[in-house]
């Protein structure tokens, strides 16, 4: 039987809404760069009880090389893949969805919108243009942004490789009450993390008393994060507050994300393993300068500072480190844009 008029045209409409929402899309996504899809990756034997863990990332055009480098080290080295969730923030969504689709087809994943407003005013200028970015402070807004359903994620930045199963990070145990966990560095000097105008204030550096140990050093590239506890605790607010203090009030800090995090969780954290953590492979702040790695062994290669694993290699002046990055690079260059590799 033919179709009527009133449902051909329907037809019609909706075919043109999808071609226009697929054009948009395109669109939006055309000014990034081209990568490879990454291959399938299949549950081993015994993950039919595996937990579902979710890890959170953020997507940015200048970053997003270094997260889908992270994104396949994490698939590539767990006995569960399939049993892994990302929950990815970007201040564009629809302009990366596409390119997170394309080249993980299987990945369970979702896209959250950050808005780059709620912390403009809050900004202040720090040792490095690179930490001014509002996409930087999108961790502290996580439990805000990801459905209350999930309730624990591990946090990685965009710039690290995972060489270990995530599971073994997964099953911190963060009872009874804490409310995140990553690597102490405590033999670092933390009183250089904040300025000599807090140290002298009269109220500001007692925030710090009273924490179960003496307040250590921890780096927020790499945390496991109770959203529960952080929600029922308002430590947005709390992070916020201070971020206020050094906007509005007298600078107190010079680093970006990393202070505030330290004046409301350090001696309260969680300690995790140091290999989770192989930070300052960037060099800091220093550019063209290499580092080794730490003593001991490792789960995790992360290019902290200045200096980027993808930046280095193109430029041909790479780090030795910098190739243990390179076989994660899902970067499609341009003698390979018409070839099926």
């Amino acid at each position: 039987m033919p179709l009527s008029p009133l449902v051909t045209v329907v037809a019609a409409l909706l075919a043109s809404a999808f071609s226009s929402w697929q054009l948009l899309n395109a669109a939006a996504a055309a000014d990034l760069p081209h990568f490879r899809e990454a291959p399938a990756f299949r549950n081993g034997p015994g993950c039919a009880s595996a937990p579902t863990i979710h890890i959170a990332m953020t997507l940015d055009a200048a970053y997003l090389r270094g997260s889908f480098a992270g994104v396949i080290s994490v698939l590539r080295h767990s006995a569960c893949p399939e049993s892994i969730v990302f929950h990815f923030l970007a201040t564009d969504p629809r302009r990366f969805r596409p390119a997170v689709a394309a080249s993980f087809p299987s990945l369970p994943f979702a896209v959250y919108r950050f808005d780059p407003a709620v912390v403009r005013g809050r900004i202040s200028s720090s040792v490095r243009s690179a930490l001014d970015r509002p996409l930087n402070y999108a961790r502290i807004y996580l439990a805000d942004i990801i459905p209350r359903s999930v309730g624990c994620v591990i946090y990685l930045d965009s710039d690290l490789i995972v060489i270990d199963d995530v599971a073994h990070l997964w099953v911190t145990d963060l009872t009874p009450d804490h409310v995140l966990a990553a690597p102490e560095y405590c033999h670092a000097n933390f009183t250089s993390y904040f300025t000599d105008r807090f140290w002298s204030d009269p109220d500001y550096p007692r925030v710090l008393a009273g924490r179960r140990r003496s307040p250590c050093y921890f780096n927020t590239g790499v945390m496991v994060m109770d959203l529960d506890r952080w929600r029922a605790g308002g430590f947005t607010r709390k992070l916020e507050k201070w971020m206020e203090v050094q906007k509005r009030e007298v600078r107190i800090y010079e680093l970006g994300s990393l202070p505030p995090f330290l004046l409301v969780f350090a001696g309260n954290v969680k300690g995790v393993e140091h290999r989770w953590n192989q930070h300052g492979l960037g060099g800091d702040n220093v550019d063209g300068l290499c580092r080794d790695l730490h003593a001991g062994p490792i789960s995790l290669l992360h290019w902290s500072g200045k200096g980027k694993p993808w930046l280095r290699l193109d430029a041909g002046r790479p780090c030795p480190l910098d190739a243990l990055w390179a076989p994660y690079d899902l970067l499609r260059r341009e003698d390979q844009l018409f070839t099926d590799s």
